[in-house]
């Protein structure tokens, strides 16, 4: 699970790399575009531009690029032509990067034309979870202080938190040790050691924690129907905290940035 120092300097580079593919999304305007027109259009940044190697598309005999989860999907959305992003949708984009043998994987929730106010806070709370869970990153702290700082945020909000589906270590594989659970008791699990690279990545959805699996064995949606939200960052464990391996441009000012004193990677 610990990761060399010239190891790290790889994973960033794919972490840097894979922020950009978000950065080109951030100037995508997304309201009637197909979900597989997106996934053409990131695929093609990422193997001619990037010159990089889309991991998701292949493993587990997944045939995309990324997953796109609208409105109720909690998770692994399958992009299709029929899928057409409309004003007041949410999406996530859940996309992985490999460059040089290491893999960086991050996930953003967009806001599609007019969303109402409703699915705004559910997408800031959902965006505020995942930095409480950064927040707790260090050498000597503990996994599950992970998990209570996210579900603590999302209960304060009135939401819940998916308990099915974790984050994860990554390095040259996809999953590696250990899992990063979004729940959790403070001082509780494995101890926190520099070199350590996982990805947090709580889902948050407005009802019922309880989710379901569609017909296709991939597309997981709530169980009651209403909406999800996720976000996902890679990170690594440092000497004195914690850095965010896939920060994109957007966040470099970002009140949470400043707060950890991140620098940018």
């Amino acid at each position: 699970m610990i990761k060399q120092p010239q190891e790290l300097a790889l994973m960033a580079e794919a972490g840097r790399l894979l922020a950009s593919v978000f950065d080109m999304l951030d100037k995508t305007p997304l309201e009637g575009v197909s979900t597989l027109e997106i996934n053409d259009k990131v695929e093609r940044f990422i193997t001619e531009d990037l010159q990089s190697r889309p991991a998701s598309k292949g493993q587990y005999g997944y045939c995309f690029v990324l997953n796109s989860s609208i409105n109720h999907v909690v998770c692994h959305g399958v992009p299709s032509q029929s899928d057409v992003l409309k004003s007041g949708d949410i999406v996530n984009f859940d996309i992985t990067l490999e460059k040089n043998g290491y893999i960086a994987d991050s996930s953003k929730t967009y806001c599609v034309g007019e969303v109402n106010a409703a699915a705004k806070r559910l997408v800031r709370t959902a965006y505020e979870a995942m930095w409480m869970g950064i927040a707790t990153v260090r050498p000597g702290a503990r996994i599950g202080d992970i998990g209570w700082a996210i579900e603590r945020h999302a209960k304060r909000n009135g939401y819940s938190v998916v308990h099915d589906y974790c984050g994860h270590g990554i390095g040259r594989e996809m999953h590696e040790e250990p899992q990063i659970l979004n729940f959790g008791k403070p001082g509780t699990g494995l101890f926190l050691q520099q070199g350590m690279v996982f990805t947090i990545e709580p889902m948050l959805n407005q009802g019922r924690r309880n989710v379901k699996t569609e017909a296709d064995e991939w597309t997981v949606t709530t169980k009651d129907g209403l909406l999800s939200a996720q976000f996902e960052h890679t990170v690594a464990v440092t000497a004195t905290g914690v850095s965010v391996l896939t920060l994109r441009a957007d966040e470099k000012n970002s009140p949470q940035a400043k707060r950890l004193g991140l620098i940018p990677v």
